[in-house]
């Protein structure tokens, strides 16, 4: 997953009780292992992002198993409570086991 590229949007602050939405952007190719290479007629290996966790402030938030169907550069948008300051970790992770890590902080007031 060496080529991946993560991105996240997660407001600077909220208040606190308040509801907010996390979007997040990976790119990815996401081979299905369903199609032949055509020069050689050979499989091409599944190759896709398996698993989607976030916490925040180490409590889990989400944790999501991806399967072959699963679009190319996978969005997902979800929702969080605001409880208190602190920081939101996300973590994909690939047929390889290869992991993509990115942080996001909020202020809550």
């Amino acid at each position: 997953m060496a080529k991946s590229k993560a991105r996240v949007k997660v407001p600077k602050s909220a208040k606190k009780g308040e509801i907010f939405q996390v979007k997040t952007l990976i790119s990815h190719k996401m081979e299905s292992g369903q199609r032949k290479n055509k020069k050689t007629g050979a499989k091409i290996p599944r190759m896709i992002i398996n698993n989607f966790t976030c916490t925040y402030n180490g409590d889990m938030v989400i944790d999501c198993d991806w399967f072959p169907s699963i679009s190319a550069n996978p969005y997902l948008a979800f929702f969080v409570k605001a409880d208190k300051s602190g920081e939101l970790a996300f973590k994909w992770t690939d047929d390889n086991g290869k992991t993509v890590e990115k942080t996001a902080s909020i202020t809550v007031n």
